[in-house]
């Protein structure tokens, strides 16, 4: 095609190699559109992530306790007790708000 015609394409395999850093530079947006539609192609076929929704994180500390969280007296942090959350549940992370119920 015409289009093809202002990029330096040789006609063998071998001849990419007599190529000039020039004429590289002048293939490298052909050659991205390639690999872009190659990467396009397979990408149905390629491996996909397993996705956990909703597993539970602690599944060996402590179990046998009726409760999730510790409480621990720490100075500075201005308050006496705090509960920190062990279940990354929390949405005051790192502090605890009883999200644990729910869970286990």
């Amino acid at each position: 095609p015409a289009y093809l015609k202002k990029f330096p394409l040789p006609e063998t395999i071998g001849g990419f190699a007599r190529l000039t850093v020039s004429e590289w530079l002048r293939l490298l947006p052909l050659l991205g559109i390639l690999a872009l539609l190659g990467y396009l192609t397979i990408r149905p076929f390629l491996p996909k992530k397993k996705k956990q929704k909703d597993s539970l994180i602690n599944l060996k500390i402590q179990k046998e306790n009726p409760k999730v969280v510790n409480e621990i007296d720490i100075e500075d942090l201005k308050r006496t007790n705090v509960c920190y959350c062990r279940c990354w549940r929390s949405k005051t992370f790192p502090v605890c708000d009883k999200s644990h119920i729910k869970h286990n």
